[in-house]
């Protein structure tokens, strides 16, 4: 038997989650039995619901009927998927006698009993006996967690070095994510095209008195309180900051390409009149390659990374005998 050796760095770097008097709740089942069958192991059912159970609490606030059935479905298979990984990745540790010590599970539980039960090791014990969990039960899934954890540290290296071509053609395909998004702070007057007595021509005048208005320095917030006709009559015209896609297009085009300040021609769009005015624009600067290039890197060691751990995984599936029911 010989010691993990990754097994330090990689525990230290779990993130503590905290525990709660539901952490352990499920829902009561009244069937049980075999889930999978992982090289001699048995997952049951219980353990598949117990996993999916809090997904499964939320899609039954969002579905009902035959998607509900659908989704649970769904859920359950990737819990057991999961279950099945862990179970084969636990299956590695033991095939390759590593060991972790047992102060390692017993420093995870006094950081939950301190943290989460500010230090009440009984209320803590006390909460998974309600849960109909014993001590030792708990430490066990604590063990398989840390194991999973650092089996998958393990397995990845931490070294990886990306070429700047890898980097520059990730920026070159991906600029929208270093692109803030574009916003400007509005304010339209309409004028409808129509009225009651079907006078396009007294409208369209009507129009173009606004804007003579505008351009003699009549207040533009004023002025729309007077004669708009949409909805932000009220607040002067006020549409607040808004992003692209949420005007009609050719009203965006004209409000996007406006500068700050200036108040638009009469823009004839869907039979109506409409005068616009930029107050303020934010956004839509694109940060450098050489700005970017830290988190370009970071992003492309975690995806080189996941893909050895799926790799991996899958290696494990393959060597496995593995049974579904």
């Amino acid at each position: 038997m010989h010691p993990f050796a990754a097994v330090s760095a990689a525990v230290c770097a779990l993130a503590l989650l905290p525990i709660c008097c539901a952490a352990f709740a499920q829902e009561p089942q009244q069937v049980d039995g075999m889930a999978a069958i992982v090289n001699g192991d048995v997952i049951t059912y219980s353990q598949v619901r117990e996993l999916s159970a809090p997904r499964e609490k939320l899609l039954r606030s969002q579905f009902t009927g035959q998607d509900l059935e659908n989704k649970l479905r769904e859920v359950r298979q990737l819990a057991l998927k999961d279950l099945i990984d862990r179970r084969l990745i636990i299956q590695a540790f033991k095939k390759e006698s590593f060991q972790i010590p047992d102060h390692i599970v017993d420093q995870r539980v006094h950081d939950i009993v301190r943290e989460s039960f500010g230090g009440d090791r009984n209320t803590f014990v006390k909460t998974l006996e309600a849960q109909n969990y014993s001590l030792g039960e708990f430490k066990e899934k604590e063990m398989e967690r840390i194991i999973v954890s650092a089996m998958r540290s393990h397995n990845v290296k931490t070294n990886y070095i990306i070429s700047p071509t890898k980097i520059e053609d990730f920026y070159r395909k991906h600029r929208d994510l270093f692109t803030t998004k574009e916003e400007i702070k509005l304010r339209m007057i309409m004028v409808s095209g129509q009225k009651d007595t079907g006078n396009a021509q007294a409208q369209k005048s009507l129009a173009e008195e606004v804007l003579s208005k505008l351009a003699s320095g009549g207040e533009f917030e004023q002025t729309a309180q007077i004669y708009s006709e949409d909805s932000t009559k009220d607040t002067g015209g006020d549409w607040g900051w808004i992003g692209r896609n949420t005007l009609a297009a050719p009203l965006e085009k004209f409000a996007f390409n406006m500068p700050v300040g200036r108040i638009s021609n009469i823009i004839d769009y869907a039979g109506n009149y409409y005068i616009l005015k930029v107050e303020d624009k934010r956004g839509g600067t694109t940060r450098s390659l050489t700005e970017a290039k830290s988190d370009i890197e970071k992003k492309l060691i975690q995806d080189e990374a996941q893909q050895i751990q799926e790799r991996w995984i899958a290696s494990l599936r393959e060597k496995a005998y593995i049974k579904t029911f």
